[in-house]
Protein backbone atom coordinates (compact mmCIF):
# COMPACT_ATOMS: atom_id res chain seq x y z
CA UNK A 1 0.00 0.00 0.00
CA UNK A 2 3.11 2.23 -0.15
CA UNK A 3 3.06 3.61 3.40
CA UNK A 4 6.12 4.83 4.39
CA UNK A 5 6.58 6.17 8.12
CA UNK A 6 9.52 7.68 9.08
CA UNK A 7 7.90 8.87 12.58
CA UNK A 8 10.38 11.39 14.28
CA UNK A 9 11.75 11.49 17.67
CA UNK A 10 11.98 8.01 18.47
CA UNK A 11 12.80 7.14 21.85
CA UNK A 12 15.46 3.94 22.23
CA UNK A 13 15.25 0.71 20.17
CA UNK A 14 15.73 -1.93 22.56
CA UNK A 15 11.33 -1.83 23.15
CA UNK A 16 11.63 -4.66 26.16
CA UNK A 17 8.30 -5.20 27.30
CA UNK A 18 8.06 -4.29 30.71
CA UNK A 19 5.45 -6.07 32.84
CA UNK A 20 2.45 -4.25 34.04
CA UNK A 21 -0.70 -4.19 35.02
CA UNK A 22 -2.54 -1.75 32.57
CA UNK A 23 -6.12 -1.27 34.58
CA UNK A 24 -6.60 2.35 34.63
CA UNK A 25 -5.88 2.79 38.58
CA UNK A 26 -7.78 2.48 41.67
CA UNK A 27 -8.65 5.58 43.62
CA UNK A 28 -6.50 5.41 47.09
CA UNK A 29 -8.63 5.14 50.03
CA UNK A 30 -8.98 7.76 52.20
CA UNK A 31 -6.98 8.31 55.87
CA UNK A 32 -9.12 8.17 59.14
CA UNK A 33 -10.47 11.55 59.74
CA UNK A 34 -10.38 12.81 56.51
CA UNK A 35 -12.83 14.07 54.30
CA UNK A 36 -13.80 11.60 51.49
CA UNK A 37 -12.55 11.68 48.33
CA UNK A 38 -14.03 12.85 45.26
CA UNK A 39 -15.52 10.68 42.71
CA UNK A 40 -12.91 9.59 40.24
CA UNK A 41 -13.33 9.59 37.04
CA UNK A 42 -14.11 6.73 34.94
CA UNK A 43 -11.59 5.60 33.14
CA UNK A 44 -12.41 3.28 29.84
CA UNK A 45 -10.71 -0.05 30.54
CA UNK A 46 -12.19 -3.86 30.33
CA UNK A 47 -15.27 -3.23 31.30
CA UNK A 48 -16.66 -0.63 29.86
CA UNK A 49 -15.05 -0.73 26.35
CA UNK A 50 -15.36 -3.74 23.56
CA UNK A 51 -17.90 -6.33 22.87
CA UNK A 52 -20.93 -6.13 25.46
CA UNK A 53 -20.28 -9.20 27.26
CA UNK A 54 -22.34 -12.11 26.55
CA UNK A 55 -22.81 -11.14 23.43
CA UNK A 56 -23.16 -13.63 20.61
CA UNK A 57 -20.87 -12.94 17.32
CA UNK A 58 -21.38 -14.35 14.17
CA UNK A 59 -17.95 -15.52 12.48
CA UNK A 60 -16.18 -14.78 9.45
CA UNK A 61 -13.36 -14.34 7.44
CA UNK A 62 -11.95 -11.17 6.15
CA UNK A 63 -14.12 -8.63 4.67
CA UNK A 64 -13.76 -6.24 1.73
CA UNK A 65 -16.90 -3.33 2.24
CA UNK A 66 -17.77 -1.76 -0.89
CA UNK A 67 -21.09 -0.53 -0.06
CA UNK A 68 -21.60 3.01 1.13
CA UNK A 69 -23.81 2.63 4.62
CA UNK A 70 -23.16 -0.81 5.25
CA UNK A 71 -23.77 -1.66 9.01
CA UNK A 72 -20.98 -5.12 10.54
CA UNK A 73 -23.16 -6.15 13.61
CA UNK A 74 -22.21 -8.65 16.21
CA UNK A 75 -19.23 -10.32 14.10
CA UNK A 76 -15.98 -12.24 14.93
CA UNK A 77 -13.67 -11.79 11.65
CA UNK A 78 -10.86 -13.11 11.65
CA UNK A 79 -8.79 -11.48 9.31
CA UNK A 80 -9.86 -7.75 8.59
CA UNK A 81 -11.71 -5.69 7.61
CA UNK A 82 -11.06 -3.29 4.66
CA UNK A 83 -13.42 -0.49 4.11
CA UNK A 84 -13.74 1.01 -0.11
CA UNK A 85 -16.98 2.53 0.69
CA UNK A 86 -18.51 6.09 2.58
CA UNK A 87 -20.72 5.82 5.94
CA UNK A 88 -19.44 2.19 7.14
CA UNK A 89 -20.67 1.34 10.54
CA UNK A 90 -18.77 -1.43 13.13
CA UNK A 91 -19.73 -2.45 16.01
CA UNK A 92 -20.18 -5.00 18.32
CA UNK A 93 -17.31 -6.68 16.07
CA UNK A 94 -14.06 -8.39 17.29
CA UNK A 95 -11.32 -8.19 14.85
CA UNK A 96 -8.93 -10.94 15.17
CA UNK A 97 -5.76 -9.60 13.21
CA UNK A 98 -3.85 -12.22 11.29
CA UNK A 99 -0.11 -11.29 9.86
CA UNK A 100 -0.69 -8.02 7.75
CA UNK A 101 -1.06 -3.88 7.75
CA UNK A 102 -4.26 -3.69 9.87
CA UNK A 103 -7.37 -5.09 11.63
CA UNK A 104 -9.63 -2.28 10.15
CA UNK A 105 -8.79 0.33 7.17
CA UNK A 106 -10.39 3.21 5.79
CA UNK A 107 -8.76 3.36 2.30
CA UNK A 108 -8.35 7.31 0.39
CA UNK A 109 -11.16 8.47 -1.15
CA UNK A 110 -13.58 7.54 1.70
CA UNK A 111 -15.20 8.82 4.75
CA UNK A 112 -17.45 8.56 7.69
CA UNK A 113 -16.29 5.01 9.12
CA UNK A 114 -17.81 4.75 12.46
CA UNK A 115 -16.06 1.73 14.80
CA UNK A 116 -17.91 1.20 18.40
CA UNK A 117 -18.42 -1.63 21.13
CA UNK A 118 -15.69 -3.27 19.26
CA UNK A 119 -12.57 -5.59 19.90
CA UNK A 120 -9.47 -5.57 17.45
CA UNK A 121 -6.14 -7.17 18.44
CA UNK A 122 -3.07 -9.19 16.80
CA UNK A 123 -2.24 -12.85 17.60
CA UNK A 124 0.76 -11.97 19.24
CA UNK A 125 2.79 -14.25 16.98
CA UNK A 126 2.68 -12.13 13.69
CA UNK A 127 2.79 -8.38 13.30
CA UNK A 128 -0.56 -6.46 12.82
CA UNK A 129 0.61 -3.20 12.39
CA UNK A 130 -2.58 -1.43 13.21
CA UNK A 131 -5.19 -1.46 15.10
CA UNK A 132 -6.93 0.86 12.96
CA UNK A 133 -5.73 2.58 10.12
CA UNK A 134 -7.02 5.70 8.42
CA UNK A 135 -5.72 6.54 5.14
CA UNK A 136 -9.61 8.29 4.22
CA UNK A 137 -11.32 11.43 5.72
CA UNK A 138 -13.20 11.46 8.83
CA UNK A 139 -13.47 8.58 11.32
CA UNK A 140 -15.49 8.01 14.33
CA UNK A 141 -13.53 5.72 17.13
CA UNK A 142 -15.64 4.89 20.60
CA UNK A 143 -15.49 2.24 23.40
CA UNK A 144 -13.26 0.28 21.25
CA UNK A 145 -10.49 -2.03 22.86
CA UNK A 146 -7.33 -2.30 20.63
CA UNK A 147 -3.94 -4.45 22.20
CA UNK A 148 -1.27 -6.86 21.03
CA UNK A 149 -1.01 -4.75 17.96
CA UNK A 150 2.12 -2.62 16.71
CA UNK A 151 -0.02 0.85 16.35
CA UNK A 152 -2.95 0.79 17.95
CA UNK A 153 -4.81 4.12 15.90
CA UNK A 154 -3.34 6.16 12.97
CA UNK A 155 -5.58 9.23 11.93
CA UNK A 156 -5.04 12.58 11.04
CA UNK A 157 -8.39 13.69 11.60
CA UNK A 158 -11.94 12.31 13.70
CA UNK A 159 -12.96 11.60 16.68
CA UNK A 160 -11.35 8.87 19.07
CA UNK A 161 -12.86 8.86 22.20
CA UNK A 162 -13.87 6.57 25.81
CA UNK A 163 -11.50 4.09 24.05
CA UNK A 164 -8.72 1.36 25.59
CA UNK A 165 -5.50 1.23 23.52
CA UNK A 166 -2.95 -0.71 25.18
CA UNK A 167 -0.43 -3.56 25.24
CA UNK A 168 1.42 -3.30 22.18
CA UNK A 169 3.13 -6.07 20.90
CA UNK A 170 7.09 -5.51 19.60
CA UNK A 171 8.43 -7.00 16.58
CA UNK A 172 12.08 -6.08 14.93
CA UNK A 173 12.36 -3.01 13.69
CA UNK A 174 8.65 -1.25 15.31
CA UNK A 175 8.70 2.32 16.47
CA UNK A 176 5.43 1.43 18.60
CA UNK A 177 2.50 4.07 19.12
CA UNK A 178 -1.26 3.79 20.72
CA UNK A 179 -3.21 7.01 19.15
CA UNK A 180 -0.75 8.85 16.24
CA UNK A 181 -1.26 11.09 13.79
CA UNK A 182 1.40 11.56 11.31
CA UNK A 183 0.27 14.82 9.24
CA UNK A 184 -2.18 17.78 9.91
CA UNK A 185 -5.79 16.87 8.90
CA UNK A 186 -7.41 17.58 5.87
CA UNK A 187 -8.99 20.62 5.53
CA UNK A 188 -11.97 21.72 7.37
CA UNK A 189 -11.51 18.85 9.89
CA UNK A 190 -9.68 18.51 13.34
CA UNK A 191 -8.32 15.35 15.20
CA UNK A 192 -10.38 15.08 18.70
CA UNK A 193 -8.48 12.32 21.00
CA UNK A 194 -10.91 12.70 24.11
CA UNK A 195 -11.06 10.44 27.65
CA UNK A 196 -9.42 7.47 26.57
CA UNK A 197 -7.08 5.14 28.36
CA UNK A 198 -3.97 4.90 26.21
CA UNK A 199 -0.88 3.00 27.87
CA UNK A 200 2.06 1.79 26.12
CA UNK A 201 3.80 -0.90 27.82
CA UNK A 202 6.87 -0.54 25.66
CA UNK A 203 10.08 2.36 26.14
CA UNK A 204 9.46 3.11 23.06
CA UNK A 205 7.23 5.19 21.39
CA UNK A 206 4.54 7.18 22.67
CA UNK A 207 0.93 6.67 23.84
CA UNK A 208 -0.38 9.57 21.80
CA UNK A 209 2.02 10.88 19.39
CA UNK A 210 1.19 14.11 17.00
CA UNK A 211 4.19 13.87 14.22
CA UNK A 212 5.28 15.66 11.39
CA UNK A 213 6.70 13.03 8.87
CA UNK A 214 4.22 14.35 6.26
CA UNK A 215 3.26 18.03 7.15
CA UNK A 216 3.03 20.48 10.26
CA UNK A 217 0.84 19.79 12.88
CA UNK A 218 -2.45 21.56 13.75
CA UNK A 219 -5.81 21.17 15.02
CA UNK A 220 -5.56 18.60 17.48
CA UNK A 221 -7.65 18.53 21.00
CA UNK A 222 -6.15 15.88 23.37
CA UNK A 223 -8.13 16.10 26.26
CA UNK A 224 -9.43 14.29 29.72
CA UNK A 225 -6.96 11.14 28.70
CA UNK A 226 -5.32 8.76 31.23
CA UNK A 227 -1.66 8.26 29.79
CA UNK A 228 1.20 5.58 30.43
CA UNK A 229 4.45 4.61 28.98
CA UNK A 230 6.57 4.50 25.74
CA UNK A 231 9.68 6.93 25.68
CA UNK A 232 7.53 9.82 25.90
CA UNK A 233 3.68 9.51 26.79
CA UNK A 234 2.83 12.34 24.66
CA UNK A 235 4.53 13.48 21.14
CA UNK A 236 2.81 17.22 21.29
CA UNK A 237 3.30 17.88 17.79
CA UNK A 238 6.53 19.97 17.58
CA UNK A 239 8.62 19.34 14.35
CA UNK A 240 11.62 20.32 11.51
CA UNK A 241 8.50 21.22 9.07
CA UNK A 242 7.31 24.27 11.12
CA UNK A 243 5.48 25.19 14.12
CA UNK A 244 2.54 23.40 15.11
CA UNK A 245 -1.05 25.34 15.78
CA UNK A 246 -4.19 25.10 17.66
CA UNK A 247 -2.52 22.37 19.53
CA UNK A 248 -4.98 21.97 22.55
CA UNK A 249 -3.75 19.84 25.50
CA UNK A 250 -6.71 19.73 28.15
CA UNK A 251 -7.15 18.30 31.55
CA UNK A 252 -5.03 15.11 30.80
CA UNK A 253 -3.55 12.74 33.50
CA UNK A 254 0.24 11.20 33.28
CA UNK A 255 0.18 8.27 35.41
CA UNK A 256 3.90 6.54 36.81
CA UNK A 257 2.34 3.03 36.76
CA UNK A 258 4.92 1.85 33.31
CA UNK A 259 7.92 4.07 33.93
CA UNK A 260 8.35 6.47 36.98
CA UNK A 261 8.80 9.52 34.87
CA UNK A 262 5.12 8.23 33.01
CA UNK A 263 7.35 7.49 29.90
CA UNK A 264 10.70 5.65 30.02
CA UNK A 265 12.43 9.46 29.51
CA UNK A 266 9.17 11.20 30.63
CA UNK A 267 5.52 12.77 29.91
CA UNK A 268 6.06 14.95 27.27
CA UNK A 269 8.35 16.17 24.40
CA UNK A 270 8.24 17.93 21.19
CA UNK A 271 5.57 20.91 22.46
CA UNK A 272 5.67 24.04 20.59
CA UNK A 273 5.06 26.58 23.88
CA UNK A 274 4.83 29.60 21.13
CA UNK A 275 2.46 27.95 18.51
CA UNK A 276 0.13 29.95 17.39
CA UNK A 277 -3.33 28.98 19.32
CA UNK A 278 -1.34 26.05 21.40
CA UNK A 279 -2.86 25.57 24.87
CA UNK A 280 -1.47 23.83 27.49
CA UNK A 281 -3.41 23.30 30.69
CA UNK A 282 -4.60 21.02 33.56
CA UNK A 283 -2.67 18.30 32.70
CA UNK A 284 -1.58 16.62 36.02
CA UNK A 285 0.25 13.60 37.69
CA UNK A 286 -2.11 10.67 38.84
CA UNK A 287 -0.21 10.67 41.81
CA UNK A 288 -0.91 14.01 42.52
CA UNK A 289 1.23 17.34 40.75
CA UNK A 290 1.12 19.31 37.80
CA UNK A 291 2.85 18.24 34.23
CA UNK A 292 4.44 20.63 32.62
CA UNK A 293 6.48 20.45 28.88
CA UNK A 294 9.84 20.99 28.89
Amino acid sequence: MGLIMLLSGCQSSGAQEKPVVTQPPATAASQPGSPPPSKPPTWPGPDNTGVPKDLELRKSGPMRVTKSGTVIDGVEVTGYITVEADNVTIRNTRVRGTKGWWGILQREGFTGLKVEDSEIFGNGRQRTQFGILNQGKMITVRRVDIHTISNGILTQQGVVEDSYVHDPKYYSGDHTDMIMSTGPPAAGTSLIIRHNTVINTLDQTGAIALFQDFGVVKDVTVEGNLLAGGGWSLYAGAGVKGKSSNIKVIDNVFSRRVWPKGGSAGPVSYWDNDGPGNLWRGNTWADGGTVTPD
